[in-house]
């Protein structure tokens, strides 16, 4: 039987992000953009995290810890028992918050939830709350998903060499895919968790999406025919936008501790767009063979470089790497890549293509080298390099590595003058714009967050 709340005047959103970086970001800056258009925010952060979520700024939302099976320090042994941990846990902490807040001035009206943690509608509904789902990767990737299930116009196991042409998609060949398309392979928990976004879809009042409308303009409107779908982005802080939020300069929540003085010094001192920056984001891992491959493209391509090396991939490095590119490039643990994408002297991101790091560039109008890895990335770079022509794609090899004579090739097309350079950054340019343009006053994100807020307030 379903629970009554007391009702109030002024609506309360809660808000459930899955506890990794590129998760919390983009949620965490939607919060903000409810929080400015009057609403009442709370997040969840997990007892785990702790105080590793370096806090800097995180506007008018309250932050709102609750027990996920850890305490904090306490590390899952793989990502798989986290989450079921987590799935075990949170809906006892989440229904006990829930309680806890429904005698209270602002009861919660409305949970927001990652798209992968679809349980949380179901403890929503039995408190009498209505719920959406935040999606943190592309329409098109979801498009796919939703067609493998579906099965019929995307046949699973796919053959290599075959393509598939599907409704408001461009033509995809096999290694434009989501790798889990092809199956869990050696990510049962992730594919499980990817897959398990459909299960209670059609309960849900909205369906929130991390993209803007005119950038998946057909596949939009398709999905707009089946489900509640607002995209509401790009969801990356407003000083980097429309600008309409003064204190909203950074995501103002990292898991890392970024080297920020030192790389904006460094970029400080180079020409304008003379850099390449290279960053695989926080979960990606290449082999060793891969990133002795990476380093000396980077070396070949005579170009200044800034590279993202986490300091659990560090000892990957070739021995004598650093020492023989001091002149040329800077190779650091952790950036503010915000900052370091708007710097007049960046010309060329290369990129595993994860889809904030995609829509980050884009709403800088920065050029990207996409070299993807797993997941939605090998579609994100279908995309960049095809869709919206803002970047060139990588060529793997037969054994599955891409060589450091494919990187140098790369970055000279996007960096050098000639080729495909202006190109590039012309359509770079465009997408800045309108990457702007739909979170500005009036926008096609401004509006339906909009609308979003004044169903809430009705």
């Amino acid at each position: 039987m379903e629970r009554e709340q007391k009702t109030s005047s002024a609506s309360h959103v809660l808000v459930l992000p899955l506890p990794i970086q590129g998760h919390i970001n983009p949620m965490l800056q939607f919060c903000k953009r409810l929080a400015s258009k009057g609403l009442k925010v709370t997040l969840i952060t997990p007892t785990s995290m702790g105080t590793s979520m370096h806090q800097d700024n995180a506007c008018s939302i309250n932050m709102e810890p609750i027990f996920d099976g850890y305490r904090e320090g306490e590390r899952a042994a793989t990502a798989k028992e986290y989450v079921e941990r987590f799935k075990d846990t949170i809906p006892q902490s989440l229904a006990e918050l829930i309680d806890k807040n429904s005698t209270s001035q602002y009861p919660f009206k409305f949970i927001i939830y990652d798209s992968i943690l679809p349980w949380v509608l179901d403890v929503a509904k039995s408190w009498g709350i209505e719920g959406g789902p935040f999606f943190t990767q592309s329409c098109a990737v979801t498009v796919l998903y939703y067609h493998t299930l579906q099965g019929g116009a995307l046949k699973i196991p796919m053959e290599e060499k075959s393509s598939v042409s599907l409704p408001s998609l461009p033509q995809l060949e096999f290694s434009d895919l989501p790798s889990l398309v092809h199956g869990p392979g050696s990510y049962p928990g992730i594919y499980d968790l990817l897959f398990s976004q459909f299960s209670n879809i059609d309960e849900a009042s909205w369906l929130l999406w991390n993209t803007f409308n005119e950038l998946e303009d057909e596949i939009v409107d398709w999905m707009a025919s089946k489900w509640p779908i607002k995209p509401i982005g790009p969801t990356i802080p407003s000083m980097f936008l429309d600008k309409r939020l003064e204190d909203d300069k950074d995501y103002g929540l990292s898991l890392f501790k970024p080297n920020s003085e030192t790389c904006m010094k460094w970029l400080d001192s180079k020409e304008p767009g003379s850099v390449v920056y290279v960053s695989f984001g926080s979960l990606a891992t290449l082999t060793e063979d891969q990133m002795a491959e990476l380093a000396w493209g980077l070396k070949r391509s005579n170009t200044h470089f800034l590279w993202v090396v986490r300091e659990s991939e560090k000892q990957k490095l070739p021995g004598n790497f650093v020492e023989e590119t001091t002149e040329m490039g800077l190779v650091i643990t952790w950036s503010p890549q915000l900052k370091v994408l708007a710097h007049k002297s960046v010309g060329c991101f290369m990129t595993h293509c994860g889809w904030n790091s995609t829509l980050e560039a884009l709403s800088l109008g920065v050029p990207m080298v996409a070299m993807p890895q797993w997941t939605d990335q090998p579609t994100n770079a279908k995309f960049v390099a095809d869709v919206w022509q803002v970047g060139v794609r990588v060529k793997v090899g037969e054994n599955g590595m891409v060589t450091q004579e494919e990187i140098e090739r790369c970055i000279r097309e996007v960096m050098t003058e000639g080729g495909r350079r202006d190109e590039i950054r012309t359509h770079s340019e465009k997408w800045k714009k309108l990457a702007v343009m739909a979170m500005d006053e009036g926008g096609s994100s401004d509006k339906n967050i909009e609308e979003f807020v004044a169903n809430l307030n009705a």
